[in-house]
């Protein structure tokens, strides 16, 4: 199965294509969707984006860091 016939289950309100897309603004490398946080984690750059109203937020400033 490629990539773009994966199924990918999306928070609510979040497209799915557009979670494969998206890539972390600080170390350009792909993200996790972590569901029970609700956010979408660069395992790389040490961050969590969060989502909110099934818009995925992805500015540094915004992000959590998260213990590696």
């Amino acid at each position: 199965m490629s990539v773009s016939e994966r199924p990918v289950e999306a928070p609510s309100g979040v497209d799915p294509k557009l979670l494969e897309l998206l890539i972390c603004p600080v170390s350009r490398s792909m993200l996790v969707y972590d569901r029970e946080a609700g956010e979408l984690v660069s395992k790389k750059a040490g961050l969590a984006y969060p989502i909110r109203n099934g818009v995925p937020i992805m500015r540094e400033s915004e992000a959590r860091l998260i213990e590696s």
